[in-house]
């Protein structure tokens, strides 16, 4: 750590400084950008909390403070000193009068210059891309998500529960699983959900979510996928699926308010027209997924019945919403198995989906989970899932099995409709997609 001179003051971030105005304060951060200007230096100061203006008049300053100054490059570690002066102009509020300037680190040429750079180099230099003014902005929205869910959840009375990442078995079929050898208790697979945990815990607890990564070996290569992201998933226990497509409109409309109260500086960083963010509001529209189909025939969107939506599809239907719109009672087969059938009709699941306007699509996957032993051991042998592994799910409906429910929502894919961002891999700090695993 450098040491600094007995003048310097107690460390500010920068996020704080309106509320000190008039005085002095030391800045700990790294050159942003600078300019110079004849006997003025104006070095953009970022500290992760915000960017402020700090102006060093070479009068002010000894001599060889103005020439270290000059001779930053960006990205350059600093510890500056100052007086706090408001300034309207910026978009921190203030900017800082500068007395003093110590280098702590100064490095090569930094690889992200002020020119275009390709997504595939960008990516390559996330650990250095996530500095920029943008990223920044969205890893602090992604931040009150999170914050907003869990502030939903805990004031509803719900449980956080911890899901497992290693598990014996596959949660929706086999195809999309990371596979590994655990020890001597042969394969094991990284988690695709933790909703079948979240079941057991229900049945303990009554309502309970669990929040962490999950994991989808799929070889989709488009703007809404990864192969590792984070989901929230709660699960009622004495709950039918209209219970969950209230609850899931109610904590839909809660995340959108709570951010965009809690990010406004964000929102106006990254150029984001929230008035439509401020349409958002339950009750949602409910359509059947027969509705759906119609009217997809009517957009003449190339879809056939009894298959589930892929993007064109849901683009499509939610043209015609400015809100969230809940599509259910999807064709039984292609949802997951645990999945119950529709009492009036077989063909049918007791799930939905939550499609997010302006062309973002599925938000939230979910319904009413099957409560009859009987039909989940036929639906695990329809699937030729290995019963052994699942014998504890089992349990379940052996011992107190009742009507349940719940969902999950993809953070990722709400932090990107949040944002207005095109694609998923700009809403995680490290993605991991089809080809990138660095860095």
């Amino acid at each position: 750590m450098t040491t600094l001179p007995d003048t310097f003051p107690p460390a500010a971030r920068i996020q704080d400084l309106t509320s000190k105005i008039g005085q002095e304060v030391t800045l700990q951060g790294w050159l942003y950008n600078m300019r110079l200007k004849g006997k003025l230096a104006f070095l953009l100061v970022r500290d992760g909390s915000g960017i402020c203006q700090c102006v060093l008049f070479q009068g002010d300053v000894p001599p060889e403070v103005f020439e270290k100054a000059k001779s930053l490059a960006q990205e350059a570690a600093i510890v500056v000193r100052g007086t706090v002066k408001a300034d309207a102009r910026a978009a921190s509020g203030v900017e800082l009068a500068v007395k003093d300037l110590v280098v702590v680190h100064q490095g090569p040429e930094y690889p992200i210059g002020p020119k275009e750079h390709g997504p595939d180099f960008l990516l390559s230099q996330r650990h250095l891309w996530l500095r920029s003014r943008k990223q920044a902005a969205i890893a602090r929205v992604r931040h009150q998500v999170k914050r907003a869910i869990c502030d939903f959840f805990d004031g509803e009375g719900f449980t956080q529960v911890d899901a497992p990442i290693f598990t014996p078995s596959a949660c929706e079929g086999t195809t999309n699983l990371f596979e590994l050898e655990y020890f001597e208790e042969g394969k094991a697979y990284l988690t695709q959900s933790g909703q079948l945990y979240m079941e057991a815990a229900a049945m303990a607890l009554g309502k309970v979510y669990c929040l962490g990564p999950t994991f989808r070996a799929e070889r989709s290569k488009t703007r809404r996928h990864l192969t590792e992201f984070w989901m929230v998933e709660p699960e009622i226990a004495y709950c039918d699926l209209n219970g969950v497509m209230d609850t899931a409109e109610r904590f839909v409309s809660h995340v959108v308010n709570y951010v965009l109260k809690a990010c406004p500086k964000e929102f106006q960083e990254l150029e984001r027209d929230t008035s439509k963010l401020e349409k958002i509001a339950a009750p949602f529209p409910r359509i059947s997924y027969d509705e759906a189909a119609a009217i997809l025939k009517r957009k003449n969107v190339p879809f056939v019945w009894g298959d589930d939506f892929g993007a064109p599809q849901e683009t499509a239907v939610c043209s015609e919403f400015d809100q969230p719109v809940m599509v259910h009672r999807f064709p039984a087969e292609v949802k997951a198995f645990y999945m119950k059938r529709d009492p009036a009709d077989e063909r049918l699941a007791l799930c939905v989906d939550v499609l997010a306007p302006e062309g973002y699509g599925e938000i939230i996957g979910g319904g009413q989970r099957a409560d009859d032993l009987a039909y989940l051991e036929a639906q695990i042998a329809k699937h030729k899932l290995p019963k052994e592994a699942f014998e504890w799910y089992l349990d379940l409906r052996r011992y107190g099995s009742v009507p349940h429910g719940g969902f999950g929502l993809g953070i990722e894919r709400t932090t990107s409709w949040l944002c207005g961002i095109e694609h998923v891999r700009e809403a995680i700090a490290f993605p991991r997609m089809l080809y990138r695993i660095y860095p």
